[in-house]
């Protein structure tokens, strides 16, 4: 699809993949409605795609709070009219263990609120114009977490499956309507969301500018699904042998942790 003068509105758009996709995206000539909840960033990060010769304006706007995304989303219709394209990027992540989990239910309802019922309030705002007009894209952002098994985020891996079930859901719906979703099963990238886990410093990582070249790459070609190889591999590994393929992956996932426990250990 050819990007000029379509618009895009992406959450999470203050930093990290989404500023870099924000960027990219209104270098090809797309009019980017940014939201996130710092106003300052964001407004940063409008400034500078002006300045470049871009079009973007910012919607601060608190994801968690249903009243105020319903406004937001009110205010880009009332003032852009149709919507081309919502990428739902904005996401949470918590770190922490089931057993360590009994007492914080608030770890999980507010990363579902992010990750799952804020994006599924945006869809359902601007889906309507997108059937009437026959043309549109809903891109929601997961992880490869969805597709191997992945310990100690069960909080944030929930929400992402909840995500693309409803997205599974809908392309069946509205396919032959003209409108596209996608899924994009982002590896581990550096971003302000992964820096607080220590043992990811020394991982490595895809950079925010390739991920933000799969977002575009998503919106451009409009694919049910983008992810790296390894990552479907696993994903059909699990489908035909799921017992081995957990005990296998949470025998890595542990030695890993281990080693970068004695690595942090040695450094301090």
């Amino acid at each position: 699809m050819q990007l000029q003068n379509q618009l895009i509105v992406l959450t999470g758009a203050s930093s990290g993949i989404g500023e870099r996709a924000a960027r990219h995206l209104a270098a090809k000539g797309a009019r980017l409605c940014l939201v996130a909840r710092r106003a300052e960033e964001l407004e940063r990060v409008r400034e500078a795609i002006t300045a470049s010769g871009g079009r973007a304006w910012a919607y601060p706007t608190d994801l968690t709070d249903e009243a105020a995304l319903a406004d937001t989303a009110s205010s880009i219709l009332a003032e852009h009219g149709g919507v081309d394209v919502l990428i739902n990027n904005a996401g949470r992540s918590i770190r922490r263990p089931v057993t360590e989990a009994f007492d914080r239910l608030h770890d999980y309802q507010r990363t579902m609120q992010i990750n799952y019922f804020a994006a599924v309030q945006l869809t359902l705002a601007f889906l309507p114009g997108m059937l009437e007009r026959r043309h549109g894209q809903i891109v929601n952002v997961s992880s490869y977490s969805t597709l191997a098994p992945v310990p100690r985020f069960s909080a944030y891996v929930g929400s992402k499956c909840a995500l693309e079930g409803f997205s599974q859901s809908l392309r069946a719906e509205v396919a032959h309507k003209g409108v596209a979703v996608t899924v994009i099963n982002y590896p581990l990238v550096r971003t302000p969301m992964t820096a607080p886990t220590k043992m990811y410093r020394s991982v490595p990582m895809m950079d925010t500018d390739a991920a933000a070249g799969w977002m575009v790459e998503a919106v451009e070609k409009r694919p049910a699904q983008v992810a790296k190889l390894t990552g479907r591999a696993i994903d059909l590994a699990q489908a035909f042998a799921p017992g081995t393929t957990n005990a296998v992956m949470s025998r890595v996932f542990n030695v890993m942790a281990a080693r970068m426990k004695r690595r942090m250990q040695e450094d301090a």
